[in-house]
């Protein structure tokens, strides 16, 4: 897990109600002093200039997933339902890109750690998400 930490970038994701009008999205994981993962994500809105919106959470990693599924939750910790599911699905060997979804097929997001990715790459990982049920044609492109 040492290794996912850090800042990622939205390369493309599934249309979603939460990030409508979200461009410059980026992903930030840190290890909490509790021994939970925290995450903040920032969307700029419209544009990616455009004024920062930030959600700060916590994620766990479910037990027997080999650190690729977690449990993620933005809500207050008082609401005991708001937990969601963000699976790892995908993993570039160097960690510069991944894939990571719902099992629901309801959520998908191809993150990099730079502002944008390969073509050849973003091809292979597309064609992972399809290998998996997704489909890749829902996925839009993040401008950063």
């Amino acid at each position: 897990m040492d290794r996912y930490l850090g800042k990622w970038y939205e390369i493309a994701r599934y249309p979603n109600s939460f990030e409508r009008n979200c461009q410059g999205v980026t992903a930030e994981y840190s290890l909490r002093e509790d021994g939970a993962i925290g995450v903040l994500n920032t969307c700029r809105t419209g544009t990616v200039d455009g004024k920062a919106r930030t959600a700060e959470g916590r994620a766990r990693i479910v037990e027997g997933s080999n650190n690729s599924k977690l449990r993620v939750k933005f809500a207050p910790s008082w609401v005991p339902f708001a937990e969601g599911d963000y699976w790892i699905l995908h993993l570039e060997p160097d960690y510069s890109a991944a894939l990571v979804g719902s099992p629901s097929g309801k959520y998908l997001w191809i993150l990099g750690r730079e502002t944008s990715l390969a073509p050849n790459t973003l091809t292979k990982i597309k064609a992972r998400a399809e290998v998996l049920g997704y489909d890749p044609s829902k996925l839009e492109m993040v401008a950063q």
